[in-house]
């Protein structure tokens, strides 16, 4: 009887890596590979042909899913809603998609009764961890291959070379080999140019936003509604969540808005250098955050605060499927709750101005808070609260401590 041969389901981009990958475990595996596409917003340029690429590389079969609805509904949101941020700048533009991407991924495999699993993430890198890890967690019925950790390539410019004498086309170029990422919620570039920190980055390394001296030459306002933490409306017209990002992507991106150079500390240890760029995402932050200035105390924002440091760590290091993501998710629940409200912008030479503001949940009480003459707070109680408060610091001063 002829060996049916072993299936592997490939996170297959089109890319440099993945382009490789295919003719690679084929050579070196003789599997059949069957390659899995994540549509997570990534230009229609890189989609199109992208199975008939796939099958020339080699693949038996070419499954394309379009997760853009659950990308943004299941995995942007919650991370946006927990003011999840890593090292003080990185909204997590390509760490949050790789749960939804090897989701999708290991349940192709568990469809098609595949026997193993594989990504083109490099063994540098941090994309490696966020993969296997959600394989981990939803499953333990399949082996990975992980061909950066396996062969003998050492460069991109080694890859060029393999598809050269495989004569399999390719966009990448040996003057161009950046590594990038994009989906609906951002694009990332790295390598090439970046890897020298004393350059800064050339037109080449943006391919979203526009530059601060090209960007729109008047500023833009812009009014966003905002129900249980998500957006229902822009200027008034009802709008759904894939198509309000996009909108926001497209006139952020005019404005110069989202772009951060930044150098960053990657999960196994070494600093890497990265251009991103989140307009759209940065929009949506800054009104989510405005809307809590109004509507949480002070105990509870301190508390979102520390969740959501929690939460920007547990997404850049690959643990979304595990119980700590459903606890912080959990404890956000009542502070989704209270985001409701209005946020009028002004978007300009790559600021975000905030114009109005408005929450039905809003704690802000004018009487209150007024310099002006008022009859609503009597100032003589600040007297009792401030003894207390410093109750501590004046035993420690009568003791001489």
């Amino acid at each position: 009887m002829k060996k049916i041969k072993k299936t592997v389901v490939l996170a297959y981009s089109g890319g440099l890596d993945t382009s490789v990958i295919i003719p690679w475990i084929i050579e070196n595996y003789n599997f059949e590979v069957v390659a899995f596409v994540a549509d997570v917003g990534q230009s229609r340029k890189d989609l199109l042909g992208i199975e008939e690429k796939a099958l020339k590389s080699g693949a038996k079969s070419v499954y394309i899913s379009d997760l853009r609805e659950e990308f943004i509904k299941n995995y942007i949101y919650p991370m946006l809603q927990s003011g999840s941020i890593y090292e003080n700048g990185y909204l997590l533009g390509t760490a949050i998609a790789r749960p939804v991407i090897a989701k999708a991924q290991v349940e192709l495999a568990k469809k098609i009764n595949a026997d193993f699993l594989s990504h083109g993430s490099t063994g540098k890198g941090n994309d490696q961890v966020r993969f296997e890890s959600t394989y981990a967690a939803l499953s333990s019925q399949f082996n990975v291959i992980a061909p950066w950790r396996e062969w003998d390539f050492s460069s991109r410019e080694d890859l060029l070379n393999y598809l050269n004498k495989k004569k399999i086309s390719t966009t990448a170029t040996a003057k161009k080999i950046y590594s990038r990422d994009e989906n609906i919620f951002h694009i990332s570039t790295e390598g090439g140019e970046l890897e020298d920190l004393s350059k800064s980055p050339s037109k080449n390394c943006w391919t979203w936003t526009s530059s601060l001296k090209s960007s729109a030459s008047s500023p833009e306002s812009v009014s966003i509604k905002i129900e249980n933490g998500r957006i229902i409306s822009i200027d008034n017209k009802k709008t759904t969540l894939l198509d309000s990002l996009e909108y926001l992507n497209k006139i952020g991106s005019k404005h110069g808005i989202g772009r951060i150079d930044i150098v960053e500390n990657r999960l196994i240890g070494m600093k890497s250098r990265g251009c991103y760029e989140t307009p759209g995402g940065t929009i949506i932050n800054k009104v989510l955050r405005t809307i809590e200035e109004l509507v949480l105390d002070r105990d509870s924002l301190r508390w979102r605060s520390m969740i959501g440091l929690e939460m920007s760590y547990l997404i850049y290091d690959g643990k979304w499927f595990t119980p700590l993501r459903q606890s912080i998710l959990s404890a956000l629940t009542p502070f989704i709750k209270l985001l409701n409200g209005c946020v009028e912008l002004e978007l300009y030479k790559g600021s975000i101005t905030i114009k109005k503001r408005y929450s039905k949940n809003s704690l802000y009480a004018r009487d209150f808070a007024t310099f002006g003459k008022e009859k609503t707070f009597n100032q003589f109680d600040a007297n009792g609260f401030i003894r207390i408060h410093s109750l501590s610091s004046r035993i420690r001063n009568l003791k001489k401590i």
